[in-house]
């Protein structure tokens, strides 16, 4: 028997693993949630009875199509779009949109699987999706971009709705793909439906403070970390790897806090600023120019560029890996231990191995997983849904205090539910079982479905 896995709970991985071959991410994402659930099983019999794992670790839908479209040669291109529909027991299927080459069905189901755990953390009453395609958007005009998003939503849209299933963005779809997205959307359906997509531009239906949520709730979840062990951010030395919509503004609230950011990185190299990153200029470069992360160093002479570099390997005392999945290995951990880390919090999506969880946990470490770390995203999309059914329009300052709130109440919830089931300050296991326990609750309320 694999260790961290109750004798329960053995055979449900191992058929798992028999029923998804290949898909390496998803089998990951399973076995982390089920290793923090053998105590749930003593106090909830009634879960194994009803066979409520088995039925949650099996998505309601999962939906696979081509998405061909002509590039600016007028060549034909072929890609493949996903929309896995995890777990409606709390509300609508609820999950970005993910344009990577690197997409496959075991990427998407990760992503879906968590994403069922950290929307039930939230408190709103959104389900668990994900969805995506192989397409690479990098170097790709407007017009294709355009015509790719509009060839996927012509096959999607059949999938989606404000009450069923409603996407965001994700890596690779910003608010340029949103919007041809919910064009073709409104265009095919007739209907002007706000709800059905987040995430989108501020002047037709979009909430404030979207764009900022993921990175700002990462800021705000690890504020709560350090709080409970009497820190915060002030003086702290801080690095951020990416450097996309999470990074950008994680490293703003950050720095807004009194931290001091010194390191971000994109998936060519890092760029280290002893003076502390001037995020205007990042700002500049990512945002308005789309260029890479190298161009920093050519405008800073404080700057330091390093190709193919390991962010990680820079000393610091906060690490927020804000960039993709598994970024983050034991070794990393080791170093960032070995330097005088005292806090790491997930931006992204399951960016740290199970080693290197494992370390940070034995070390002592304030470690905040990303189902609860990077959940201010999804819950402030749930804000936007908020705000389209009610046909109104909040102000910053108003969201992003309703953000502030859900994050604080996000690291209650985790930290009282790991003292209640016997591991006190992993919010790893306090994470999982909280979202679990809510998820499983109304499942056995809706019986066999």
């Amino acid at each position: 028997m694999a260790a961290g896995l109750d004798e329960k709970l053995e055979p449900i991985y191992q058929e798992v693993l028999r029923r998804n071959p290949g898909e390496t991410e998803f089998h990951q994402a399973v076995r982390e949630v089920l290793e923090s659930l053998g105590p749930v099983l003593v106090k909830y019999p009634e879960f194994a009875d009803r066979k409520i794992i088995q039925l949650i670790c099996e998505p309601e839908r999962q939906i696979i199509f081509r998405v061909p479209w002509q590039d600016d040669k007028g060549v034909t291109q072929i890609n493949r779009g996903f929309r896995v529909q995890f777990n409606s027991a709390l509300g609508p299927y609820k999950g970005g949109i993910r344009f990577h080459p690197s997409v496959y069905l075991g990427i998407i189901k990760f992503l879906g699987f968590e994403q069922i755990f950290k929307n039930a953390l939230t408190g709103m009453p959104i389900g668990g999706g994900k969805g995506g395609s192989d397409f690479d958007p990098k170097g790709r005009s407007d017009g294709e971009i355009m015509r790719f998003c509009q060839s996927m939503m012509t096959e999607l849209y059949r999938h989606l709705g404000e009450y069923t299933d409603v996407p965001a963005g994700d890596i690779g779809v910003g608010q340029r793909e949103i919007g041809y997205l919910f064009g073709q959307y409104k265009r095919i359906t007739n209907r002007y439906e706000s709800g059905v997509f987040t995430g989108k531009g501020l002047n037709w239906g979009g909430s404030r403070a979207r764009k900022e949520a993921t990175g700002y709730g990462t800021v705000f979840f690890t504020e709560e970390m350090l709080k409970v062990r009497s820190d915060s951010f002030d003086g702290k030395t801080c690095v951020v790897s990416g450097s996309g919509n999470v990074a950008i503004y994680a490293m703003e609230k950050a720095m807004s806090l009194g931290a001091k950011v010194i390191a971000c990185s994109d998936s060519n190299g890092v760029i280290v600023d002893k003076d502390g990153i001037d995020l205007d200029l990042v700002k500049q470069i990512k945002e308005v120019e789309r260029r890479r992360i190298s161009a920093y160093a050519e405008e800073k002479k404080s700057a330091k560029y390093l190709e193919d570099g390991n962010i990680w390997t820079v000393p610091c005392q906060v690490a927020l890996p804000c960039a993709t999945q598994n970024e983050l290995n034991g070794t990393d951990a080791k170093t960032l231990i070995k330097n005088g880390v005292i806090a790491v919090a997930e931006g992204a999506n399951m960016p740290s191995t199970p080693e290197a969880i494992r370390f940070f946990t034995e070390a002592g470490i304030a470690f905040g997983p990303g189902k609860a770390a990077n959940a201010g995203g999804v819950a402030t999309s749930a804000l936007e849904m908020q705000q389209n059914a009610s046909r109104d329009s909040w102000t910053f300052e108003h969201t992003e205090e309703r953000l502030r709130e859900i994050m604080v109440d996000i690291h209650r919830n985790c930290h009282q539910t790991s003292e209640e089931f016997g591991a006190p300050g992993n919010y790893v296991v306090g994470a999982n079982i909280a979202g679990f326990v809510k998820v499983a609750g109304a499942m056995v309320a809706m019986g066999v479905i």
